[in-house]
This record gives structure tokens, sequence and C-alpha cells, in this order.
């Protein structure tokens, strides 16, 4: 990159026209490459590994560190005036210069929000349990460091790559579902140590023991043999249609020296369970699948409006990829949400998309048919219908955690308070689960104004969203004009998926959410500077 193309990219990241010390240019050139390599890091681990997203994000908030340290604009230049007006100019100038951080309409709800759970935490039934978890209500701080380190030149490569790293997700899920997953068990002797200490049933499938994946009962037998006498077994199993993980036997010395240590038989895998990709975690994969299916379904319609053919094929075989592997997740709440979203973003779609309105809304709703047909055949008995064991307990924790509200309404009881007083305030079972509602949790963790502020701070994103959106509808930049239709409905799919589940409290969702939402802000605010230099 010439010095000069540099200086403009820097530019563009710092919103602000191209004036800078020569002797600082370099180094904030380089940690401005540094930054879009972590964010690029980021886009390739997303959809499968919260470890490797991590890494990624340290890596850009590394570069952006060292790009705000020292980055100098000519507006930074000492000055002797010492006026109250001069600081709060000054102030205002290195946020938006320095750190490239912008005045939003989300900004007063994200931040009060943030701030009563903080209160909340200290004011918990269990202070000690809530206040550490403010760690993980502080990912929002990500949609900062992507407003400050993207632009539109590289938004939209950062989305192509976060929707291709999903394609492949839902492509190693297809291909697993082919070929199958695990072992099922077809007899279990009777003094197995496995079936004293687990509810292991013939039929059941196991397909992960101390976290190895396993194919075969001599792989099962070979982990056993491997693992350290006194150690307690892990089992990754699926029963009855559904995933479950146990805590086996402690290993024996007697246990290792037999013939076969689980005292299992089974020969073949099991092609009924939830695709989760590279992952254990489905409801995260169908999450993530979710949000990057409205990307792809954004970029098709907005190159469907501009005629950009072969770009329209491409983006719409990735989303229909992502729709199937979102099926094969049979996650019942998070396959209506995704037809929210795609409806949302088909209805946003202006000009000559207008036709594919219609095929969008055959494909939705062939995605969701075949959906409700792997629902039910991978899931247990009576889950179409919402009548099987996990719906009912969702149910009754929900109804608990209802009737707790009224004890606490100002405050909550505190992030994971509840882990140490379920029986005690009578939520059912022991089996201790989040009340599968991001409106229901929060009310009940932080109180009912966290719940008001949350509304508030949807409300907010909703407005910024679909009036960006429409900013860029009559644009020629159909890259610019995709991502934020996608964003709309992904967002619009992540509101509705959260009525019935807590995709806030998941660290993965969250990090996307406010990933697009940052570079959604990236791409208004470049548009801004483009009006403003010409």
């Amino acid at each position: 990159m010439r010095i000069d193309d540099a200086e403009t990219e820097i530019a563009r990241a710092t919103n602000e026209p191209p004036t800078v010390y020569p002797g600082t240019l370099k180094i904030a050139c380089a940690a401005q490459r540094v930054a879009l390599a972590g964010l690029a890091l980021y886009a390739v681990f997303a959809p499968h590994s919260i470890a490797g997203a991590w890494i990624g994000l340290s890596i850009a908030i590394l570069g952006w560190l060292i790009r705000t340290t020292t980055f100098r604009h000519d507006s930074f230049a000492e000055s002797n005036d010492p006026s109250s007006d001069f600081i709060r100019s000054r102030l205002s100038r290195f946020i938006r210069q320095r750190l490239n951080i912008h005045p939003t309409p989300l900004a007063l709800p994200l931040w009060l929000f943030f701030a009563w759970s903080v209160v909340a935490a200290f004011f918990s039934a269990e202070p000690h349990v809530s206040l550490p978890k403010l760690a993980s209500v502080s990912t929002f701080l990500i949609f900062y460091l992507v407003q400050s380190v993207v632009t539109r030149r590289t938004a939209i490569p950062l989305a192509a790559l976060l929707i291709a790293s999903g394609v492949a997700g839902a492509l190693w899920s297809a291909g697993e579902t082919a070929r199958g997953r695990g072992v099922c068990i077809e007899t279990i002797v009777g003094d197995s140590p496995l079936l004293a200490a687990t509810e292991l049933r013939p039929g059941d499938c196991v397909w992960r023991v101390n976290r190895r994946r396993v194919a075969s009962v001599d792989e099962i037998d070979e982990i056993i043999r491997g693992t350290p006498p006194g150690q307690s077994l892990s089992l990754s199993v699926i029963t009855r249609g559904e995933h479950a993980e146990w805590i086996g036997p402690l290993v024996t010395p007697e246990m290792q020296a037999a013939a076969s240590p689980s005292g299992l038989t089974g020969t073949r895998p099991t092609r009924r369970f939830r695709a989760s990709g590279w992952t254990r975690h489905y409801e995260t994969f169908a999450e993530a699948l979710q949000i990057l299916a409205q990307l792809a379904l954004g970029f098709t319609l907005a190159y469907f409006s501009r005629r950009a053919a072969r770009r329209v094929l491409l983006c719409a075989a990735a989303f229909t990829l992502l729709a199937v592997g979102l099926a094969l997740t049979s996650m019942r709440t998070t396959l209506v949400a995704f037809t929210v979203g795609a409806l949302v973003s088909a209805w946003r779609a202006a000009g000559p998309a207008k036709r594919a309105r219609l095929a969008i809304v055959c494909a939705v709703a062939c995605a969701l048919v075949c959906g409700a047909l792997i629902v039910n055949y991978t899931r247990a008995s009576g889950a179409l219908q919402l009548q099987d064991a996990s719906s009912r307990l969702r149910a009754q924790v929900a109804r608990a955690a209802l009737r707790r509200i009224p004890e606490r309404p100002l405050f909550g009881h505190g992030m994971d308070a509840v882990k140490f007083h379920w029986r005690e305030w009578n939520f059912p079972g022991d089996i201790m689960i989040h009340t599968h509602s991001t409106p229901l949790q929060l009310a009940f963790e932080r109180g009912l104004p966290a719940l008001a502020l949350w509304l508030w701070l949807l409300a907010s994103i909703w407005l910024f969203l679909t009036r960006a959106e429409k900013i860029w509808r009559a644009s020629t930049d159909a890259g610019a004009h995709g991502f934020l239709v996608g964003a709309t409905g992904a967002f619009a799919g992540f509101a509705a998926s959260s009525l019935v589940n807590y995709n806030l409290g998941d660290a993965e969702t969250a990090l996307l959410i406010w990933w697009l939402l940052g570079t959604a802000v990236a791409i208004v605010n470049d548009k801004k500077l483009k009006e403003a230099i010409t």
C-alpha cells in the first residue's frame, strides 16, 4: 500500500480528512492492518469456536490500541485555551477522531442498560456470583471496536468471509448427517459401569467421551483405558432424540482391565441428531446460521435489484445452504425466527427486488416445512406439537421465574444467583436451566427497569437499521445496501428468537450481533464522510 493510499485508509477508519503527522502514519497503517486481520480471524471462527473468535478479537483490540495511541491528528495540536468549551470540544474530537466512536441513537439506552446491570449485580442475592458475570455483559464493547476499525471498503469482504465460514459449517453438518454420528448402543451387559452410573439405554447413541468424538465401541473402550484411575468419565449422548451431557462412573483399574471396559455393543452410527457444525452447541450454531442466512439474503436482494446476475446466484446459493444447515439443527424457535427475519428482508426490498418477494416467501416456506419434517424425525415424540419433555420443562421454569419477579422487581435476583437457590425458589426438577426467554431472564435477574431499557435498546436498534437501509436504498453500492438489508433481517430474527431463547446470554450470538451493528454504523458513517469530502 502506498503512503498516500494508507493515509486515505487511516482517514476513513478515523472518519476525518487525511491530515496526520508523517512520523506516525506507517505505524498507524500497520496497526490498522493488524486490527483488520484480527477481525478477519474472528469472521473465520465466529460460527464455530468462541475461543478462536476471542483470539481474533484480541488481535483486533491490540491493533486498535496501537493505532489509537500512535495516530496524531492536527486537531490535537497543543493549545493554551483553558476554557471549558475548548476542553469539551477537544474531548469530543478525541472520541470521534482518535477512538472513532460516533454518536448513535443506540448509545444512551445501551449504556443505561449496562449501568443498570452493574447496579443489579451489586444488589444480587449472590453478588459474588453476579459481579463476575458483568464480563459477559461487557461484550457490547465490541460494537465500538468494530465501528472504529471497519470501513465500507473492508466491511463487505469481512461479511463475505463470515458467510463463507457459515456455509462451510453448514456443508460439514450436511455431510455429517449423511454419514452419521457416534455409535448406537445395541446391548449393555448387566455389570456395565455405564449402566449403573448413567441413564444410558439400548437405542441411545454415544458420540463423545471425555470431549473426544467416538465412532465405535472400541474407541470408547480405548478412551476408558487411557483415562487416569479415579477420574470420572464425561459422556455426550443422544437419547430419545435429545442431546444430553452426563457424568459417568469413576474409572478404576478393574474397569480398565476388563475385556470391554464399557460393557457396550454397537456397530452403526445414528443420523437422528441435531447438527452443530464443528461444535457441540446446536443452539449457538443455529443462532449464528440464522444471522448469516439473513446477511446472505440481504446481499441477494440488493444485487438482484441492481441486476448483478452472477453475484445474485452466489449469494442465493449461500442463503440456501445456510438455510439447510439451520434446518438440520432442528431448532424450532430459531426456524420460526429465521422466517420472521427473511420476511422482513423481503418486505424491505425495494424497486425491481419486489419481484423477488414471492420467490423469497416460497423459499422460506420450503425451508420451514423441511425444518418441521427434520424436527419430527430427529427429536423426541411430540416435539413439533410442543408436547415433549423439553417444552414442558421450559414452561415450568418460565412460570417459576414469573412467580419470583414480584419478590424483587427493582434489581432482580441477580445473574446466575438461581443456581444457589434452585429448590428454595421453587424451580422444578434437578436440571438447572435458564428461562429460555431474554425478556423474562432480564426481568428475573436484573429487574423490570433492565427489561424496560432492553426494550428501548431494541427499538433504537430497529429504527437505526431501517433508517440506514433507507439511506443506502437508492445507492448504486449494492454491497453496502445488501449488508444493511441483511442486518435488518438478522436483527428481526434475533429479536424474535429472543422471546423464546436467552440468546443475549450466549456469548457467540451476542458478539455476532454487536459485530453486525458496529459494521452497520461504520457503513453509515462512511457515507457521511463521502458526502463531506465531495
